[in-house]
């Protein structure tokens, strides 16, 4: 985050020995200094004498607020810079609490101090704090304005009754509205709140049938609308844009469509070859020219690049380096010197699409001893599901590697295909990484989703297991030495096909899996929401019901028949009941054949895993072993 004309940089760092990170900010002006202390983490340079470093919050010292545990979900600096809004996990209420910091003092404001806290916006130019207020049941239901540095009690804008109605709210990135979404699954509703004014009133200016995502933003006297709305009955595969006046004074609000692709004299960015998505950052700073996204790949550590929209220059700014200087310790090759040069790149590109295969030297990427293979696999139905795998150059032999096959398939959500540095560990033992992109899924549009829910979303199960059965037969795995990768929802998808073809898989890892939807959805004892049920179907209608039961994980353990081993980590403190995967582990115990080379383990801690850079080290480290033996043994 940048601000003019006193530009700062906002940041986290960990400091050596600690557990969370610490937020900070410094003058763009003294970055040179910064960069060349010997300690920046003082935050004072003795040479120059001048202070670099402000620090704002220490994630440590949170941690002993909330029981041990630091798990920021939300966090807004005030358009003036001198407040910042967060809200923390408290595990014994199992809610986000909103606190407000003055940044010139360190202090903590006697209010806003609020419970249950889903969603923030500043108004009034950081004088007024809007957020939003969960009920028992989890759905953001109340909107509120505190005004900062007043003792009156904070405003109460909106309360939505309906149990089925859910409220967002955000603020345009120029700060001059509060946009206010209001949506259920058979409407979606955007309201306009003036930031100058924001107990004035709320302004429908858009609203639509069915649940669609909506982004509004304003510039310059106009309104610009973000979404993938059905356009006449008929659903989209793609977002498109329009935009409409701010004063526009037709009722209903007219809106056009936006600019076309073409007509903006797109630049193409020279990418990297295995691309597997690229996420745009906060980009706080309105007035900037320069906008901020990530470039992840499964061959190549997380690059974040920044780029000029007024010239076309672009930089990594950061990336982990895995060659530079630890080259020739970790592969015994490559020159560490040329690798070095190819980060501190800076460069400009014509507005021709000729550059669009890029120069792969231009990135920090490890297609040097790592190759990856993009496959297209026909499922049940002759559906065309895409699979991508990675493997050492060194150590893959046909029909010799074990395999781990990750799938997810739920909410219309992105497998994670990103480079882990946990993975290098089986990947330099001969691993084959698989990566089933299944319907019920994101990245191939809406439909893609539709057709992997509700009484669909047995063609997720199917998709994995055709991809699961292409490896084998077409010897990129071993017969026998493939196993299976889900976390939560995902856990539901690896558990069902193995289920339906034990045989296929000799181990897998379920991460805080979700195991017994039968039982869940028909007695929601954790907070459900609509994306719940719109996912996995509802009980009540009888056709969803016997879908449900169809893929259960629980219902369907089979009989006298040899299971994989299995790994399954869960907590206390997680969104999944933990008797879920005690149920499941206890049934296929009792059910299956016993094997002591096959054990059904069940990992279970009160401690809360993400977030917490030592217990994920720990959890990655139990998972890679857990592998590594049952496909020794």
């Amino acid at each position: 985050m940048v601000d003019f004309p006193r530009r700062r940089l906002y940041y986290r760092r960990v400091e050596e020995g600690m557990q969370y990170p610490v937020l900070c900010r410094r003058l763009l002006s003294l970055n040179e200094e910064f960069i060349s202390s010997k300690s920046p983490a003082g935050g004072f340079d003795f040479t120059s004498g001048k202070r670099i470093e402000q620090k704002l919050l220490d994630y440590n010292q949170e941690a002993e607020r909330f029981g041990g545990y630091a798990y920021e979900e939300l966090s807004e600096v005030s358009p003036d810079h001198r407040f910042l809004a967060y809200t923390m996990y408290d595990k014994d209420n199992d809610w986000f609490k909103l606190s407000v910091r003055n940044l010139n003092s360190g202090a903590l404001c006697s209010k806003p101090q609020a419970d249950r806290v889903s969603n923030l916006a500043w108004a009034k130019d950081g004088q007024a704090l809007l957020y939003v207020v969960t009920d028992q049941y989890k759905r953001p239901c109340r909107i509120y304005c505190s005004m900062i540095g007043s003792t009156d009690d904070d405003a109460l804008l909106l309360d939505e009754p309906n149990d089925n109605v859910f409220v967002n709210i955000r603020h345009t990135k120029d700060f001059h509205f509060v946009t206010v979404n209001v949506f259920s699954t058979t409407f979606s509703k955007v309201f306009l709140i003036n930031a100058a004014d924001p107990l004035s009133g709320m302004t429908l200016v858009w609203e639509c049938e069915g649940l669609a995502h909506c982004v509004v933003e304003h510039h310059q006297g106009y309104l610009y609308l973000f979404t993938d709305a059905a356009r006449d009955g008929q659903l989209v595969d793609h977002h498109y844009l329009l935009c409409s006046p701010i004063h526009s004074s037709s009722s209903p609000r007219k809106w056009e469509k936006g600019f076309n692709l073409e007509e903006l004299n797109p630049r193409f960015l020279p990418l990297p070859k295995y691309v597997s998505q690229i996420s745009a950052g906060p980009n706080y700073d309105y007035k900037s020219s320069t906008m901020r996204f990530t470039v992840s790949s499964p061959v190549m550590p997380d690059a974040v690049v920044d780029y000029d929209l007024s010239n076309g220059k672009w930089n990594i700014i950061q990336q982990q380096n895995m060659l530079y200087e630890r080259t020739r310790i970790l592969y015994g090759t490559a020159s560490s010197t040329s690798v070095a040069n190819k980060s501190s790149n800076n460069v400009n590109f014509r507005s021709s699409s000729e550059v669009r295969s890029g120069n792969d030297n231009l990135w920090n990427d490890l297609t040097e001893f790592y190759a990856c293979e993009h496959y297209d696999v026909s499922s049940h139905d002759g559906v065309s599901v895409p699979l991508t795998i990675i493997y050492s150059h060194k150590h893959k032999c046909a029909n010799q590697n074990p395999g781990l096959l990750h799938g997810h398939g739920a909410y219309g959500e992105l497998l994670e295909k990103r480079w882990r540095s946990e993975l290098k560990s089986l990947l330099d033992r001969g691993w084959v990484i698989a990566y089933a992109d299944v319907r019920g899924g994101g990245g191939q549009g809406k439909k893609w989703h539709h057709n992997g829910r509700r009484t669909k979303k047995l063609n997720t199960i199917q998709d994995y297991l055709s991809c699961a059965k292409f490896l084998i037969e077409n010897e990129i795995v071993q017969d026998k030495k493939l196993a299976g990768w889900g976390y939560s929802a995902g856990g539901l998808l690896v558990a069902s096909a193995i289920n339906c073809c034990p045989y296929l898989f000799r181990a897998a890892v379920l991460k805080v899996p979700f195991l017994d939807p039968t039982n869940t959805l028909l007695y929601p004892v954790l907070p459900l929401t609509a994306a719940d049920f719109e996912e996995f179907g509802y009980p009540g209608d009888i056709d969803e019901f016997h879908a449900i039961r169809e893929l259960s994980p629980y219902e369907n353990v089979q009989k006298d028949v040899l299971y994989p081993a299995v790994l399954i980590t869960s907590s206390f403190n997680t969104r999944f009941g933990v008797w879920e995967a005690a149920k499941w582990v206890a049934r296929v115990r009792e059910r299956t054949i016993h094997d002591p080379n096959r054990p059904i383990l069940l990992n279970l801690t009160t401690d809360i895993v993400e977030e917490n850079r030592y217990l994920l080290c720990k959890e990655s480290a139990l998972e890679t072993a857990f592998l590594i033996k049952m496909m020794e043994s």
